[in-house]
């Protein structure tokens, strides 16, 4: 049986394939996928046609920290289900990540055990340069 120590080292020094969690019907994702150098180097997930598992979840938290960081409060469900008016907690969030592909801010990158989360400038400024 494996100690806590590790299992610690084992996920610390995983080589994770480098994926794109994505929409192919978002205008704006196709827009940065046409962007990116070296597209051709990851590994392409639609999360409408494939729904994120509990395990690629888990695997972007341990990479980002939070639940949170990995919800989209621009979600038009978001707006419709008053959830803005609610006092969500982080399990609270993994729940409506698992629960419905358009809670999860995207794109998500993750490059090189590195996690990039959403459109904003700064973080496609960093993909393109984890990619190039």
């Amino acid at each position: 049986m494996l100690r806590m120590t590790e299992i610690a080292y084992f996920w610390e020094n995983k080589k994770m394939e480098n994926k794109i969690y994505y929409l192919s019907s978002c205008d704006t994702c196709r827009k940065i996928i046409k962007s990116l150098p070296n597209a051709d180097r990851l590994n392409f997930h639609d999360i409408r046609q494939n729904p994120i598992t509990e395990q690629e979840l888990e695997e972007m938290y341990r990479l980002s920290g939070s639940y949170e960081a990995l919800f989209s409060k621009k979600a038009q469900l978001y707006k419709s289900m008053d959830l803005k008016n609610k006092a969500l907690t982080e399990s609270d969030f993994k729940k409506y990540l698992l629960e419905h592909y358009t809670f999860l801010s995207r794109p998500v990158f993750i490059i090189d055990n590195q996690i990039y989360i959403g459109n904003s400038p700064k973080s496609i400024i960093n993909v393109i340069k984890a990619l190039s």
